[in-house]
């Protein structure tokens, strides 16, 4: 074997080689010496890795020629040539470079954190959009478009344990990222076998991390020393509390020492940018630039500084600037559905029912009285009281269980630090906080209760109720009907597992009678809680998704499920209705819920949510009374969820005790924290909460109007992303060069309301195979445009299904040995109504050297697909008006002598076309490129920033098909 010593490279991305027998386009030269190849007939994916001083036979430059005995192509066969050749670059030579890649259609709202991030020497941003608005979709257009530019090659993304598979599924569906997940039940596997001193991260490039996985003090070094330079953390907010909890507090670590890194680039998402707790506010800001670490919110420098990071929208933002609800002046619909909230469906307590409520609250406050003097165990009570209160209004089980579940430790109950632990546990649960153990969402409080006459007299009327008619659920079940019968597809969520399991076998044996089935059609009800594993529930709403199913029809859906599924899990797919079994008590709980249905990619055109509550229920009263109402004023009145105010929990439990109270109608002379509890001392603890929600209010309006993200609209970048689409072709282009290619190949699509299907295995056995292998179905299902249904997808250049066609075609044109069935020529002539002079069309494969000048000076290739039509004056035409004269069915057969002669002259005139207008353009070309890429990354205030772009061609373009065009006449 020859080795010799590294030399400069002879070829340059974008160049052509010979090498092994055949010839490629150099993409990129990894390391010195080294060459990354594509075939220059195949796609990205059968890219190799040369390293010329290993080569036994030397490397050596190459040409695309058009070969003198090229196959004569039909009309139909060189217009399905040019649109296969668009579909399959990947390596687009535009300013947006992502959009070659990514599988979905961005709105130009989601495009406005790209440009902040492209306007950034070290791009550093706290995306705060709301729930359902597409931040996970924000940052991947980001990432995508920073590899694609050659600036980044590793990525790590940070997010809570029940998001990792989620992103991972991101990352390679909708950007064509393969991600590994890093967590604790996965690092061993990962870690098998690696070479001392490397790690998970140092291998491979992109990885998912759990932050509770990786916030430990042993991992935690590792990861900051092996880290990537590019990092998203997902629900930042759960990483900056200023509490005393220890999981938080480590977190915060973690991305503080990441931070410290100023050549890291950061992506921070969350939906609760600003709860209300200023310092752990500043804490998220200071990660973005520690001069952030004094908030001077009225100082105009320091907002102005601020703006450049920080982008935050609403719902009622995409609206009110008008481009995002298909309004006068607005260029799109608008990517959400239209959300209906039903009145909330009350329901009377039967006197068994009521009885037992009264019951338990009069045993609660006896508690209370009980404990004494000791203001700590007094708080604890207290906080033990709401939590049972939570239990028994949500369902005679879940009531049932609490009561069981008596906290075991009597030795340590009467310890301060036992008291404290006790406190924080409780809070957490109900006020429904996330705790560092994202799977204890849903189970029911341990509370301290003494084992007394009392208590068994409870837990046996509770046991009881669990045998008779329960009014909550014979409104949940008639509201369910109601639901179905306007052809929604439900999620009920509840507070606790107790309360799901419950509810779900009661919900099965109802819609399961034959009575049900006959009215709705097969109905599928599933029960998914925190008892599976991520892996588990995942696995149960795709079993919903009718994956497995060969029926065109979906059955209807209800799912009963758990705060589990109010994260991690998106559901618009499959659901378009949300039931609020149990109240939250936290409004953004409320929000999480109906955000993983109400969200960018449902397809129904209308999603409703429903809140269920007892106006008999002291307990219901109160939670509405103090929180629920109050944050839903505040959320017409500023177009925000705002989470319960952080500043004083204490305020709050005092007001839900009075209003249960003064709900009941009882004077208790209960001495709790806020003095007697009488109804004048409970309606001060009222105003006292009133207090907190006005300062709530007054302090979102502020943070609002000095933070949300107006100043940099998505028009300033629209043209050029359109232009970019128009390039590589829209969804639109896609379904319309599917649909021929599979009608050629004499399977067309059929198509029923919008949904289209390709039945991939009536094709031939070499396509069927191709199609296999990218994981399609036998009869694959998509819609052209809005948000697919379930088991359906969006086609896009990017889809499969469009790469798997065109990048056969353009094989079997370019090497028709390997896929003789598809006979597609690269040459021909014919008579045309889409021309008045002799016009020569050439399909031309534009290859660009961009040279990225910045810190680590790198070379990179693009590629961009032309047609261009010459005239016999010498002027000529190029995009859409030149496809379209191609895609013009021809007049009629030439004779194959007539046929032959007009190739010839095509033949005869390329090398001067080559060295003329085609050679013109591919300068202008490149010159226009240079200057867009200058263009978004050019700032108000200075030239651009980051780096900057050089776009040289490389000339001659390859010439993939060449043919004539003769007036019909």
């Amino acid at each position: 074997m020859r080795i010799i010593a590294p030399t400069t490279p002879i070829a340059q991305p974008g160049d052509l080689i010979h090498a092994r027998g055949r010839e490629w386009v150099v993409h990129a030269i990894p390391n010195e010496g080294q060459l990354e190849l594509r075939p220059l007939t195949g796609s990205d994916k059968q890219t190799v890795v040369l390293d010329q001083r290993l080569e036994r036979t030397p490397i050596k430059p190459a040409r695309f020629e058009l070969p003198a005995e090229a196959n004569m192509a039909t009309q139909w066969q060189a217009s399905l040539l040019a649109d296969a050749l668009r579909f399959t670059l990947r390596r687009g030579a535009g300013p947006f470079r992502a959009a070659a890649q990514i599988n979905f259609v961005p709105r130009t709202y989601q495009l406005v954190p790209l440009l902040m991030a492209l306007r950034q020497e070290v791009p550093r941003l706290l995306i705060a959009d709301d729930v359902g608005i597409g931040k996970t979709l924000e940052a991947g257009i980001i990432l995508r478009e920073f590899m694609d530019r050659g600036e980044v090659d590793q990525c790590s993304i940070l997010c809570p344990p029940h998001l990792v598979e989620q992103w991972v599924d991101e990352l390679h569906d909708r950007l064509g990222i393969q991600a590994v997940a890093v967590t604790s039940s996965s690092a061993k596997k990962l870690e098998r076998g690696l070479q001392a001193g490397k790690s998970p991260f140092s291998v491979h490039p992109f990885t998912v991390v759990s932050l509770d996985y990786i916030k430990s003090d042993s991992r935690r070094a590792t990861f900051v020393r092996t880290c990537p330079d590019f990092i998203i953390v997902d629900e930042a907010h759960t990483c900056v509390g200023t509490g005393n909890r220890r999981g938080v507090q480590k977190r915060y670590e973690v991305l503080r020492e990441l931070a410290a890194d100023a050549e890291r680039r950061m992506l921070l998402l969350t939906a609760t940018p600003h709860s209300g707790d200023q310092e752990a506010f500043q804490r998220l800001l200071v990660l973005l630039n520690p001069a952030f670490a004094k908030l001077q919110l009225d100082d105009q420098r320091f907002r102005e500084s601020l703006s450049k990071h920080f982008v935050q929208r609403r719902r009622i933002d995409l609206d009110n600037i008008g481009y995002g609800d298909g309004s006068e002046g607005s260029t799109e619909k608008s990517p959400f559905s239209k959300h209906l909230e039903d009145q909330h469906p009350e329901y009377k307590l039967s006197p068994i029912h009521k009885a037992f409520h009264e019951a338990v609250l009069d045993y609660c406050f006896e508690r209370i009285v009980q404990v004494g003097e000791d203001t700590r165990k007094r708080r604890l009570a207290l906080w033990g009281t709401l939590a049972i209160m939570r239990c028994v209004g949500s369902s005679p089980m879940a009531a049932l269980s609490a009561l069981r579940n008596r906290a075991l430790n009597e030795e340590d109950s009467h310890t301060s630090s036992y008291v404290a632990a006790r406190n924080d546990e409780l809070v957490e649960q109900v006020f429904d906080e996330d705790g560092d153990d994202e799977d204890a969402v849903d189970l029911t409080p341990a509370t301290q209760l003494p084992e007394t006459s009392a208590l068994r007299n409870l837990l046996e009327q509770a046991e009881a109720l669990t045998e008779v008619k329960d009014p909550k659920l014979a409104t949940l079940t008639a509201k369910l009907h109601e639901l179905l019968e306007l052809d929604h597809n439900p999620v009920v969520f509840c507070r606790f597992l107790a309360t799901a399991n419950y509810v779900g076998e009661h919900i099965q044996k109802e819609f399961c009678r034959k009575a049900n089935k006959k009215k709705y059609g097969p109905i599928h009800v599933e029960i998914v809680t925190g008892r599976q594993t991520p892996d588990e529930r995942r696995s149960r709403v795709e079993k919903m998704g009718g994956i497995d199913s060969k029926a065109d029809e979906l059955p209807r859906r209800i799912l009963i499920a758990t705060d589990c599924l109010s994260e991690g899990i998106n559901l618009q797919q499959l659901f378009d209705a949300v039931v609020h079994y149990d109240l939250s008590w936290n409004p953004t709980r409320h929000q999480q819920r109906e955000g993983r249905v109400n969200r960018f990619g449902q397809a129904s055109p209308t999603v409703r949510s429903v809140m269920m509550y007892s106006p008999d229920s002291a307990i219901d009263g109160a939670v509405l009374d103090v929180i629920i109402r109050k944050a839903e004023a505040i959320q017409k009145a500023t177009g925000v969820t705002v989470p319960l105010p952080d500043a004083d929990r204490a305020s709050l439990t005092d007001a839900l005790m009075a209003a249960v109270v003064l709900r009941r109608g009882k004077a208790m002379q209960t001495q709790l924290d806020f003095g007697p509890f009488d109804p004048t001392g409970g309606r001060e603890a009222l105003k006292a909460a009133d207090k907190l929600w006005r300062d709530v209010e007054e302090g979102e309006r502020r943070s609002t109007s000095i933070f949300a993200q107006n100043a940099m609209h998505p028009e300033v970048i629209e043209d050029e992303w359109q232009q970019t689409q128009d390039l590589l072709g829209s969804p639109q282009d896609a379904k319309e060069f599917v649909a021929l290619a599979m009608a050629r190949f004499g399977v067309p699509l059929d198509e029923r309301r919008g949904i289209y299907t390709a039945h991939l295995s009536a094709l031939s056995h070499g396509l069927y195979d191709r199609a296999k292998d990218k994981n399609l179905a036998a009869n694959e299902r998509f819609v052209a445009e809005g948000s697919p249904p379930p088991r359906a997808s969006l086609l896009t250049r990017a889809h499969p299904l469009t790469s798997v066609l065109a990048d056969s075609l353009l094989e079997a044109a370019l090497e028709p040995s390997k896929l003789p069935d598809l006979s597609i020529g690269r040459t021909g002539a014919w008579p045309t109504p889409a021309v008045d002079t002799l016009t020569h069309v050439l399909v031309l494969r534009l290859r660009f050297k961009l040279q990225v000048r910045s810190k680590k000076a790198k070379m990179l290739m693009a590629e961009e697909a032309v047609v261009m039509a010459i005239h016999a004056d010498g002027t000529h035409t190029t995009g859409r008006t030149a496809r379209e004269m191609l895609a013009t069915a021809s007049a009629h057969n030439l004779a194959d002598n007539a046929r032959d002669r007009f190739v010839r002259g095509a033949r005869e005139r390329l090398a001067a076309y080559q060295a003329g207008p085609v050679a013109t353009f591919a300068q202008q070309r490149a010159a226009q490129l240079a200057e867009d890429h200058l263009n978004v990354r050019r700032t108000s205030s200075r030239g651009n920033v980051g780096a900057s772009v050089d776009v040289l061609p490389v000339l001659p373009p390859d010439v993939i098909g060449l043919y004539t065009l003769i007036p019909a006449q």
